[in-house]
């Protein structure tokens, strides 16, 4: 079987296993699929296997503290299952950066690779662990108390997740991938994770339920449509996820030189 073949069908096979486990949607296994073919293609299967750590231990944090997160469940846009386009905008930078390595070879796309999914990781850790907080969390940048699940807040052990979620992909790049020191990548990758807190808290898109009151990211909620109070229409959390990525790489770039 050719390299890309493989790539494909060990994305296949990973796809497959979370649409069984119901971490995925179907179209979010077929999303999978496509992000895993192009990440291997750029960066074989230390790409893959990098990028499977993101996902496993995403999914595995996920799990944790299931009743306290259901919860919350009232004010996030989607359930636990990622469909396609959740799997794209935490895949679709290092996808993009799979095929630009592709087709123009270079070693920086290692480092900006490593960076992309680091602050993936990183934020992805602050969310789910940082939702098991004891204390209520605060909004960035005035530390005001709100209500768990407010988009843009922050909570001293999601700080700290973020940073090791950061710390954990940069350390595996470095032994999988020919890349510039970790730590930088690591720090890289925090920064992206601050980035999607600033834009959660400044712009995203909230709603205000008109039959219970709830401010949330649905536009549904009680059979009702709600009302835009906040943020720009555009910018829900799937698209604080691409930019706040994207964000980190062209940091990366622009402080590494490259």
């Amino acid at each position: 079987m050719s390299g890309e073949w493989a790539y494909i069908a060990a994305s296949a096979i990973a796809a497959g296993s979370g649409w069984l486990l119901r971490l995925l949607s179907a179209s979010g296994a077929a999303a999978t699929v496509v992000v895993g073919a192009l990440v291997g293609y750029g960066f074989s299967w230390s790409g893959l296997w990098l990028l499977g750590l993101f996902f496993a231990s995403s999914s595995f944090f996920s799990h944790i503290g299931r009743r306290k997160k259901e919860k919350l469940a009232e004010k996030v846009a989607k359930g636990g299952r990622r469909d396609a386009v959740q799997v794209l905008a935490n895949g679709g930078v290092p996808a993009a950066l799979g095929l630009l390595a592709a087709l123009l070879p270079d070693p920086v796309w290692n480092e900006l690779f490593v960076v992309a999914v680091a602050a993936a990781n990183a934020d992805t850790w602050a969310s789910e662990i940082g939702a098991l907080s004891r204390r209520p969390p605060r909004t960035w940048p005035s530390f005001q108390p709100v209500e768990a699940g407010t988009s843009g807040a922050v909570t001293l052990l999601g700080t700290a997740a973020s940073l090791a979620g950061a710390l954990f992909i940069a350390a595996s790049g470095a032994l999988l991938l020919p890349a510039a020191p970790w730590l930088p990548l690591a720090l890289f990758g925090w920064f992206g994770s601050w980035l999607d807190t600033w834009l959660g808290a400044a712009w995203q898109t909230v709603y205000r339920c008109p039959v219970c009151g709830i401010a949330t990211e649905r536009k549904q909620h009680c059979g009702r449509m709600t009302v835009q109070v906040k943020g720009w229409r555009w910018l829900d959390n799937d698209a604080v996820n691409v930019l706040s990525a994207a964000g980190a790489v062209l940091a990366a770039a622009l402080v590494l030189g490259r």
